[in-house]
């Protein structure tokens, strides 16, 4: 019988990646849902390898040109048309809409799938008692597909999360790793986007480039497997093969190594309970004798003193840490701030009164979350008008 899939946000990089492997073995899927915001010619493509019972396109325009074009396909052009006309179970789903935008669509499709594989950390960060209530609600598995989050859900496979002592999770040091202090500071996009290892979109390169990937992977790792932060190392591993290690209390310490490829992770989460095979690149002597771990260089990276911020709960205060961030990637990449002011606006912000109040507040539904990002990011884009000056 075939697996019943869907892909949310499906022409992103990890969209595209998910919709790779799928192709490479069609006779095994039932593609059921494809979504996307306005790329055309990619959704296209996947129209004519996947053959989507069902579509949901955000842009209008896009939406209207392929209602004409695929007459036999049901096309809609929000979500919640789709979620009133659809009540099966679907067997695996990938949450993969980057940015809050994909928090709705998230917790929508719990409701419909068996298995559910989150990229969308923002929806993880700002929001992960809102998801893990639907889960539980729902008996739906999850599954975390972030490179790092899925190698510990690995590791801890029939594992009591009380035996774990530590968890180091692992940072490329990104572009910048070996600059020295006052270039990075001046640092053009087209060379913070420059990722060594990995293939990626720009927000997540520029977030790589600050550090502060690793700032929500933590709270990300944090949230999931519901330890303690005391309990998280993070270190600077430039080969970015191990991807976290996992000390346990009777002594024994496992690593989990692959490579620089999220077909790997995502490849495991639709196989999970299969012995399917993956072709990858063979990781020999010359790789594992290269291994560095070393601390990280705070004057380099201040994001990560972000972590010293954060409640131990989880609060709508990390939805002002993600809207903040976004907004002045997004400034940067238009070149209307520097490199460093990411950090500096960004700290300025965090520690204002009017902000600091919401590490007390628990968010209960996904209005209070997107009502905030509108109003930070503003607020940030005010901040960056009066710095430049």
């Amino acid at each position: 019988m075939k697996k019943k899939i869907a892909i949310l946000g499906s022409t992103g990089s990890i969209g595209k990646t998910t919709v790779e492997i799928i192709k490479n073995d069609k006779k095994s899927f039932d593609v059921i849902l494809l979504t996307t915001n306005n790329n055309f010619r990619e959704i296209s493509k996947q129209i004519k390898y996947l053959k989507p019972k069902n579509l949901v396109i955000n842009n209008k325009k896009i939406y209207f040109k392929l209602k004409r074009k695929y007459k036999k396909i049901n096309i809609f052009n929000n979500f919640d048309l789709f979620f009133k006309k659809f009540d099966r179970k679907i067997d695996y789903s990938i949450s993969a809409i980057s940015g809050l935008s994909g928090l709705q669509p998230t917790l929508d499709i719990i409701k419909y799938t068996k298995n559910v594989a989150i990229a969308n950390k923002e929806s993880i960060i700002c929001a992960w008692n809102l998801i893990e209530k639907e889960l539980k609600k729902n008996k739906t598995k999850f599954i975390p597909v972030d490179s790092e989050h899925f190698s510990i859900w690995y590791l801890l496979k029939n594992k009591k999360i009380q035996s774990v002592e530590e968890i180091i999770i692992t940072a490329s040091g990104g572009p910048f790793l070996n600059w020295k202090l006052n270039n990075i500071k001046k640092a053009k996009p087209e060379f913070a986007i420059k990722h060594p290892n990995w293939s990626m979109g720009k927000k997540i390169s520029i977030d790589s480039a600050t550090m502060m990937n690793k700032v929500f992977e933590l709270i990300e790792a944090q949230r999931i497997f519901n330890l303690d932060r005391s309990k998280f190392t993070i270190l600077i591993h430039p080969q970015s093969l191990v991807h976290a290690i996992v000390k346990f209390e009777n002594g024994l310490t496992k690593l989990l190594i692959h490579d620089t490829n999220m077909k790997i992770p995502i490849f495991n989460s639709i196989y999970h309970n299969t012995n399917k095979k993956l072709k990858s690149k063979k990781l020999g002597f010359d790789h594992l004798n290269s291994l560095v771990f070393k601390k990280i260089d705070l004057k380099k990276f201040p994001s990560m003193n972000i972590l010293k911020y954060l409640p131990s709960k989880i609060s709508l205060f990390e939805t002002i840490i993600v809207s903040c961030n976004d907004e002045l990637v997004d400034l940067f990449l238009r070149k209307k701030i520097n490199f460093w002011s990411i950090h500096l606006i960004l700290k300025k912000l965090l520690n204002m009164k009017e902000f600091t109040k919401y590490k007390q507040i628990t968010p209960n539904n996904t209005r209070q979350i997107y009502e905030l990002c509108e109003y930070v990011r503003l607020k940030t884009r005010a901040l960056s008008i009066i710095s430049a000056k």
